[in-house]
């Protein structure tokens, strides 16, 4: 077998075998297939695309050329959920302690954030002492014991993953669907989960811009769960603008606290609820998703899900009091509102510029070396589709420096406001297994 006639087969739009996949991703993987043979292949799948069979094998060949978690001594169904990323997405943080209140497992692997804001890991070290240092034995103890525990991506996982993905970086062939989805299902599969939500934003904010684009990745990934033995269910919600309110570290956990207890955004509460009950419904711990949606609705107002989250964080070294006294968290030197220059309807908040302006507060990195500064960040007072008058309160900066003049000016290109506007849709679709 060689390379060259794989990148033929593949260039004339023809399907690949399992043993050419396992071949290929080995081959890269090991150093013996150099990077343009590879950089060739990736163009051919970017043009030619590939058939459910092939992105499944694909999946597989990256999820067994490194490492993978055994999650078997958990016991229950253990339910990971992936977001495609965003602004202000601080569902993880909300999500892991509401479901683990019905006694579904969560046994999270989360990653720091490159880029707008931080990462899960990022988010949860505002809180004061705690830390993702588990061993696997502690790590299995953990959620067999509280039914959550979140620890920081370690090990050999998917090295042909990470190698390929650099590679697609500088070739031009990241927007690739087959491609995307293998990366993501692999990192999923070889984390140990039994079954896999998925939540593919589409918007300014997000990867995947269009809508189109947002369904057909998402099916694509639900294929490729069931077909290698995962069950699978995906979200489409919109990243047109922030969600929720806050963007920043310690911001955002406080927002997750607020939600917790009911009392945070209507657009962050709602799209938990609607991933919360896919996680609960494929864990087996309700008949229909509309069960699933009461019970979760059920532990907020109870009380029970941020009694899981003080535990959570308490058995991680964490300050469990931040949940009752939220001002215990890092917190910025200076507040400074930005007020409204006219009165209307706001119209556009661009997702993406929003989460520069907060990287430039300190809230992101901008490279892997960057410290982030976890008590900045925005808060938002407005969302797209709310009256203003002019002098209103759009949003306050939390910072740490009063040398805003860069963030102001990101801030002022990301917001509209016109005589009339409507509130974008949060939940475009469901893809069901």
């Amino acid at each position: 077998m060689r390379i060259v006639e794989c990148i033929e087969k593949k260039r004339d739009g023809k399907q690949l075998s399992t043993e050419e996949i396992q071949f290929i991703i080995k081959g890269y993987t090991e150093g013996e297939i150099p990077d343009y043979q590879m950089s060739a292949l990736a163009m051919a799948i970017y043009f030619q695309g590939m058939s459910t069979k092939e992105v499944a094998d694909l999946t597989m060949a990256m999820v067994h050329s490194g490492d993978t978690i055994d999650l078997s001594s958990i016991d229950g169904v253990k339910v990971d959920k992936h977001s495609t990323g965003g602004v202000g997405d601080t569902t993880t943080l909300i999500l892991a302690p509401l479901v683990a209140a019905l006694d579904v497992p969560v046994a999270k692997m989360s990653g720091r954030g490159l880029g707008h804001t931080g990462g899960t890991i990022d988010k949860l070290e505002s809180v004061p002492g705690f830390h993702v240092e588990l061993d696997n034995e502690q790590f299995v103890k953990q959620v067999n014991q509280n039914k959550i525990a979140v620890v920081g991506q370690s090990g050999n996982l998917t090295p042909a993953d990470k190698k390929l993905y650099a590679l697609r970086d500088v070739t031009g062939t990241v927007n690739s669907i087959p491609l995307i989805a293998s990366s993501i299902m692999s990192k999923k599969i070889a984390a140990g989960a039994d079954a896999i939500v998925l939540d593919v934003k589409t918007g300014s904010g997000a990867f995947m811009k269009d809508l189109d684009g947002a369904r057909a990745l998402a099916q694509t990934m639900v294929q490729i769960g069931n077909s290698v033995g995962r069950q699978a269910m995906a979200v489409i919600s919109d990243m047109s603008q922030p969600l929720g309110f806050a963007i920043g570290n310690a911001l955002e956990v406080k927002e997750a606290i607020d939600t917790l207890k009911g009392q945070g955004p209507k657009d962050l509460e709602k799209l938990c609820l609607t991933l919360g009950s896919q996680m609960v419904y494929l864990a087996g711990k309700a008949a229909s998703l509309e069960e699933a949606e009461e019970k979760l609705k059920a532990v907020m107002a109870n009380g029970r899900a941020l009694e899981k989250f003080k535990v959570f964080l308490q058995s991680q070294g964490g300050d469990s009091s931040i949940a009752d006294d939220p001002s215990r968290l890092p917190q910025a030197q200076y507040q400074i509102d930005i007020l409204a220059e006219q009165s209307g309807v706001i119209s556009e908040i661009v997702a993406d510029t929003m989460g520069v302006a907060a990287m430039h507060l300190g809230a992101g990195r901008i490279t892997k070396e960057t410290v982030i500064d976890l008590a900045v960040g925005i808060v938002l007072h407005k969302k797209i589709g709310d009256k203003v008058k002019k002098g209103d309160a759009l949003l306050t900066i939390h910072a740490n420096t009063q040398e805003l003049d860069e963030v102001k000016t990101l801030i002022h290109e990301s917001i509209k406001i016109a005589d009339k506007a409507e509130r974008p849709t949060l939940i475009y679709d469901i893809i069901k297994g």
